[in-house]
């Protein structure tokens, strides 16, 4: 029989035997676990510019939700990649900038496991139809460049309309949290469908429109399904190519030339009074988007001048659409195309919120306002329009007027907005500190970081609750030894009292 004190030394023994354990776990976890952080890279090569991003998330939630962070956005320098259709080196080399800053921010030992894509958007879509040969010299060029960096590169394609709309939604829509949510009950829950919110895009080349109408899509072609944490998505999507910012703004131009073909000056009433450009012929029907007139001389000169007339200017812009063909019993966009009528809350990014950002018509103002806004800074001189705010994007600004007015036509003509809907569109940059554009959505599909089925628990801890719970641990382990020693030592005294 073990004595009394001989007892409280074993029972002191495996008390401190089982902290150190602890212990040895804490070390083990930090070693064997694998990286804290996972890294994923996009190019978004658009068709006036590219940029590229860099997320991250954490490795033991890789099949989570709201758990990826947009670690770096670098603007490479320069025109879209297609802009390089007659000298593709250069757009290749235009990509090294940014994967030399992204070698910086992701650590040496991750980089060769970090997939990397580039998607190509209108610009490209539109180089193809034009010369696809073109097309694959410019692809193989980039993806040269991005081979010669340590990285799990995994292709160069062009998205197509479609897609690009559909992925702008999941990435909104993700960063929301409106696809699945981790509720304070320690379970994943299902807001109600009602809650995504639609997506509008406005590039150079294209503008998308997609969202959940709840109900049956008519037109297959304008119907996308996505299958995500177990509950099924039936989209509505459409691309318009050619109706992107800086098409459409060719387009009027080429419209407005279309009253005199034989003269070389052009009236342009969403130009401010006092502004004057030349442009050739052949820079202005460069695009399948603006054909150009039968035996035209592509060396012409051609001078526009601003005339600074709201009225006309909306009259012009309007003209860009067909608003009336549309199918018996249908609801439409424009231009014949279905649109299901069911709106409810939508996003506008990209194109839609850099020109309205620029007229400060961002933050949730009634369409009066902004009609009233728009026509306003559309009747300045050029003098007036070039006293702007230092801090504001002062490229172009000339094209504002025109840019604002054929946003404001495009979502209430072409997307059905009216009065009453108006606030149901949000117009932002970023949510939750990430940029919104179709590339996160496009990189959370390829890497299936969204599964399939929705987590039935958290898996994994992150590191500041497991130090949280190693340390309680530890101080209820020292007052059970605490415990346990006194009990031991208070014991012989207690015999002893009775024994008197």
């Amino acid at each position: 029989m073990l004595g009394q004190d001989a007892r409280c030394l074993l029972a002191v023994a495996a008390a401190s035997g089982i902290a150190t354990l602890i212990l040895i776990l804490v070390q083990v976890k930090d070693v064997y676990l694998p990286a804290r952080t996972k890294y994923g890279m996009v190019f978004d090569a658009g068709s006036s510019h590219t940029a590229l991003y860099i997320y991250k998330w954490p490795a033991d939630k890789e099949n989570g939700t709201g758990i990826v962070s947009q670690a770096e956005a670098c603007t490479v320098q320069g025109p879209g990649i297609s802009s390089y259709a007659d000298n593709p080196t250069r757009a290749g080399a235009s990509l090294r900038a940014c994967l030399d800053k992204a070698m910086t921010i992701i650590p040496v030992e991750q980089q060769r496991e970090t997939p990397t894509y580039l998607g190509a958007t209108a610009g490209m879509r539109l180089l193809r139809e034009q010369n696809s040969t073109k097309a694959d010299l410019v692809f193989a060029e980039v993806s040269k460049t991005i081979r010669q960096y340590p990285v799990d590169f995994r292709g160069a394609r062009i998205l197509t309309g479609n897609e690009e709309g559909s992925f702008g939604w999941i990435t909104i829509n993700y960063l929301l949290e409106t696809l699945i949510k981790f509720s304070f009950t320690g379970t994943w829950i299902h807001p109600e469908a009602a809650a995504v919110v639609g997506a509008l895009d406005l590039g150079g080349a294209s503008t998308q429109i997609t969202f959940h109408p709840g109900r049956a899509i008519e037109d297959n072609n304008t119907e996308v399904l996505f299958w995500l944490y177990g509950t099924n998505y039936s989209l509505y999507t459409h691309s318009y190519l050619c109706y992107g910012e800086n098409q459409a703004l060719k387009k009027l131009i080429a419209s407005l030339r279309e009253e005199n073909l034989t003269s070389q000056q052009i009236s342009h009433p969403c130009y401010p009074r006092g502004y004057e450009e030349n442009v050739t012929a052949a820079a202005l029907y460069d695009s399948p988007c603006v054909p150009a007139p039968a035996a035209h001389d592509p060396s012409q000169i051609l001078t526009v001048r601003g005339t600074g007339a709201p009225a006309e200017c909306k009259n012009a812009v309007q003209k860009l659409f067909n608003f009336t063909a549309c199918g018996a019993n249908r609801t439409c966009g424009f231009n014949g195309v279905y649109q299901p009528p069911d709106h409810g809350q939508f996003f506008a990014f990209s194109g839609f919120y850099s020109v309205f950002h620029f007229l400060n018509l961002t933050s949730r103002h009634p369409l009066s306002d902004v009609s009233a806004t728009i026509e306003h800074f559309c009747a300045k001189d050029w003098k007036e329009v070039q006293m702007v705010d230092p801090g504001m994007n002062k490229t172009r600004l000339q094209d504002y007027c025109a840019a604002s007015t054929y946003i404001l036509t495009l979502l209430l003509q072409g997307y059905k907005f009216d009065n009453e809907t108006w606030s149901n569109i949000h117009f932002h940059w970023q949510v939750a500190a990430v940029d919104v554009g179709w590339s996160l959505g496009y990189m959370l599909n390829l890497t299936n970081t969204i599964p399939l089925e929705a987590p039935n628990r958290v898996k994994g801890q992150r590191p500041d609750l497991w130090a949280a719970a190693v340390v309680t641990t530890c101080l209820m382990l020292a007052m059970i030894l605490w415990t346990g020693l006194a009990l031991c030592y208070q014991w012989p005294h207690a015999t002893y009292e009775t024994m008197l």
